[in-house]
């Protein structure tokens, strides 16, 4: 029994989809996988824009946006659906769904209001479009395929925009609802993504939930494997945007992987690792559009990891942009307990997350995503001594499993790196990663050096010496 989550390039056209379906079958001929989806490409970020235009009483403009989204999946029906009486069957849910987001869109425009709970619900209208297409495609191909509203079986609490599972419930409803259909052989098709309240109110569990969904569900069911279908090969050793030598990381820890999802991958979302970790389930990230390749396995399994690594120690270099270094300079710092605890409390106050620390005895500097500054954020680090910022950076990571124990690694990254003006410099306590921040000018340079270095020498790879005991 297996998990499938596609993600939304994998069910963004007539041809996704069908190829999506196309794997589906091929996976239903061990057992009836539960089928997870993500909204189609795209649709998100316009759900978002016309949860925003209804906001502002913009009603022409959210409503324009809504029937571009409606045109969109009946687009989908005409192109998969060929019986004439199913697709009309289908047409009546799509309007329906639309007829329902458009009387969100003119209650909110009337109130002139949008709150968290009404954009969770705004949001939801993605994977429900999107499901509804498939499992009707896959009944008319003969599959046998129920769709599941998701709502009724992850409850959350009413954290909206980033609601948490009652995984206690949650289990209960997964065993009474979805297990049953499974071990009769139904293929079940779901939502990522969206989940409901005990009395019923829609919630998210944040973007790129839909992976977080998948995995919770594998672990609910105690499934043999999570499959995170997208449109590369993978995880790759580096963004192959940046850096097109890029290759598919054959196998990895679950380490490995959530450090590089925190770090910036955008494979996968950084709480998909935890619900596997935890029932110890592989996760495989596999290329749709490939699905003969053989991806990468996420697993703390020894017998997977021995002889498979690739690459040495360094598994991947990860890069997140848009980043803002902090400098806090103050003679206050030194011999003083507690300073670090109210310096790092503003932060929480303006609930920023600081993604990277570097520390002398009289200075901070630290760096925060650039659209989570502010000057009142500024304004009152200044209580604390002399600030200045820094602008247009992004963070390099390089990640591997007990990169720090490796004799000489630190020289080779730093020596690929002399053309680089490096403006911080971190050592991750986790032992896997080492990072620093650079402009985003120089991130190109930065990365594909990185990556000639420790992907690309047939005479560099895997020569590392890891100190005995050290494992």
């Amino acid at each position: 029994m297996a998990v499938m989550k596609f993600g939304g390039t994998s069910v963004g056209t007539a041809r996704a989809m069908q190829q999506a379906i196309f794997l589906v079958a091929r996976e239903q001929q061990k057992s009836a996988p539960l089928v997870v989806l993500s909204a189609c490409s795209g649709i998100t970020n316009k759900l978002v824009h016309i949860a925003d235009a209804a906001g502002r009483s913009d009603l022409d403009g959210a409503m324009a946006l809504a029937g571009d989204v409606r045109q969109h999946h009946a687009l989908l029906v005409e192109e998969l659906i060929k019986g004439e009486l199913l697709k009309k069957e289908i047409m009546v849910r799509i309007e329906e769904l639309a007829t329902r987001l458009e009387l969100l869109i003119k209650g909110v425009e009337i109130v002139g209001e949008l709150t968290e709970r009404s954009r969770d619900m705004f949001c939801s209208f993605g994977e429900l479009f999107s499901t509804t297409v498939f499992a009707a495609a896959m009944q008319e191909q003969g599959h046998d395929t129920r769709w599941v509203d998701i709502r009724t079986v992850m409850i959350t609490d009413d954290n909206f925009g980033f609601a948490r599972p009652l995984n206690e419930v949650c289990e209960e409803r997964v065993s009474q609802i979805i297990k049953p259909l499974l071990d009769a052989g139904t293929t079940v098709v779901t939502q990522g993504y969206i989940g409901a309240t005990k009395d019923g109110r829609t919630t998210t569990l944040g973007r790129g939930g839909s992976d977080f969904s998948a995995a919770l569900l594998g672990a609910w069911l105690n499934d043999t494997s999570i499959q995170i279908w997208t449109d590369v090969d993978g995880v790759m050793t580096c963004d192959p945007r940046l850096v097109p030598e890029a290759r598919s990381i054959r196998v990895m820890t679950f380490s490995e992987a959530a450090e590089l999802a925190y770090l910036g991958a955008k494979v996968l979302h950084p709480d998909t690792i935890a619900p596997a970790v935890q029932k110890n389930i592989p996760v495989y990230v596999l290329n749709s559009w490939h699905p003969d390749a053989k991806g990468t396995i996420i697993t703390n399994d020894p017998e997977r990891l021995s002889g498979m690594s690739y690459g040495g120690l360094v598994k991947s270099i990860a890069v997140k942009k848009g980043q803002c270094i902090i400098n806090v300079h103050s003679n206050r710092m030194f011999g003083r307990h507690g300073f670090m605890n109210e310096l790092f409390g503003v932060f929480a106050r303006y609930s920023i997350s600081v993604e990277m620390i570097s520390t002398s005895e009289v200075s901070v500097s630290l760096t925060v995503d650039e659209k989570s500054f502010s000057e009142e954020l500024i304004r009152d680090l200044k209580s604390f001594g002399e600030v200045d910022i820094e602008h247009n950076v992004a963070t390099v990571s390089v990640v591997g499993d007990n990169l720090r124990m490796a004799r000489g690694v630190a020289g080779r990254i730093f020596s690929s790196l002399k053309d680089v003006n490096l403006r911080m410099i971190s050592q991750g306590a986790s032992e896997i990663n080492v990072g620093f921040v650079v402009e985003e000018s120089d991130v190109v340079t930065a990365v594909n050096n990185l990556h000639r270095e420790f992907f690309s020498n047939p005479e560099g790879e895997g020569i590392f010496e890891i100190p005995a005991g050290s494992r």
